[in-house]
């Protein structure tokens, strides 16, 4: 009879002679399972877009004018906070992997997987910050695929991070629906 309980675990000697080897790699395993030059090569632009969305976000939290614009500065404020802790939550895996996060502004537009936007009016703000927050929410589906199973530290970060980029999108939909009485997005 097979002993079932155990089949799926490595043996332990074999897991310490592994984690022995090779520690210049630093957390990232013999059976990492991507290519993790490429890994950090896609993280960079999570880093770049974060940086971009911190920087739109702030802008818009400073200009933005109108009977309202106390209130919808504070959420951009707000936003703009919380952009920039997916920024480091992403910089610091990149240093996981044994990578540097690139925070180089040179390039920083093309790096981006969202733009940095031109201001506006509060009904323009909105637009931008949705359209933005649309983007990144397929860029970022498209990574979480990407990495799956093969690197699931990464995966479920992307995972948190897309969750609360969701709830932005919803947040910048309802208020042009609260600006404009009507919504953009056609119900599901």
């Amino acid at each position: 009879m097979t002993d079932t309980k155990n089949t799926f675990l490595r043996d332990v000697t074999t897991l310490r002679a592994q984690a022995r080897k090779h520690l210049e790699k630093g957390a990232v395993p013999d059976d990492y399972g991507l290519d993790v030059k490429r890994s950090i090569e896609l993280l960079q632009t999570v880093v770049a877009t974060e940086l971009v969305c911190v920087l739109r976000y702030t802008m818009h939290s400073i200009t933005v004018v109108g009977i309202t614009s106390e209130s919808v500065g504070n959420e951009f404020r707000e936003f703009a906070q919380e952009e920039q802790k997916h920024m480091m939550s992403v910089a610091e895996r990149i240093d996981q992997l044994g990578g540097i996060p690139d925070f180089d502004p040179k390039g920083l537009a093309s790096r981006s997987a969202t733009e940095y936007g031109e201001g506006g009016n509060l009904v323009e703000m909105v637009r931008q910050n949705l359209v933005a927050e649309r983007l990144v929410i397929g860029h970022y589906r498209d990574l979480i695929r990407y990495f799956g199973d093969k690197d699931p530290t990464t995966r479920r970060m992307l995972e948190r991070i897309l969750e609360e980029e969701e709830d932005h999108a919803t947040d910048m939909h309802d208020l042009l629906v609260a600006h404009e009485g009507k919504g953009i997005l056609a119900p599901a």
